[in-house]
């Protein structure tokens, strides 16, 4: 896997190999950072919950995001997360945390302006993290939160304030683009 465009384009990325990781493909990637850029994305801080190997945000860095916090539970892909930053040279805009995402929305405490969630595809807890991270001070009308999923698995149109605002299918994989409706 390699990081597709920026500063760091043709760079490798380390990543776990484990049946339970399944790291984006470039294509959903390329077919993501296609979609943001269209948005007019905030890129001044990001947030790669279920961060695998940290592709996502990694990308996100390479094109230009100020800072990128990911969130990961398992300690072997934060170390992974962690070498991916050095090698790339990212360490000095970037916090690994490495807990369960819950205890992370909980904790942090800034607003980000791209939200990647890229939960594993039998993980059935993504409508109760959209919900909390709706209700949180971690988005608002200026935030794009992106939640990668199973194609087979068709997300709500709304989670609190987050609505969807765009939905593509890329092979098995669907990319779902939510915005915070703003305040009357």
């Amino acid at each position: 896997m390699r990081i597709i465009a920026g500063v760091a384009k043709g760079r490798t990325l380390k990543v776990p190999h484990s049946a339970a990781t399944r790291p984006a493909t470039d294509l959903v990637r390329s077919a993501t950072f296609s979609i943001l850029e269209s948005q007019q994305a905030d890129w001044s801080r990001v947030l790669d919950l279920y961060a695998g190997s940290g592709a996502l945000g990694l990308e996100a860095l390479s094109r230009g995001a100020e800072w990128a916090d990911f969130v990961e539970h398992s300690p072997r892909c934060c170390s992974i997360i962690k070498q991916n930053l050095e090698e790339l040279g990212f360490s000095q805009r970037a916090h690994v945390y490495c807990i369960g995402v819950p205890k992370a929305l909980s904790l942090l405490q800034d607003r980000y302006g791209i939200v990647f969630l890229d939960a594993p595809y039998a993980d059935t807890t993504v409508p109760a993290v959209l919900e909390q991270l709706a209700g949180s001070t971690l988005v608002d009308e200026n935030s794009t939160v992106v939640v990668l999923h199973s194609a087979r698995r068709t997300l709500a149109p709304c989670y609190g304030r987050l609505s969807r605002v765009k939905e593509r299918r890329h092979g098995d994989t669907g990319i779902s683009i939510y915005q915070q409706e703003a305040l009357s």
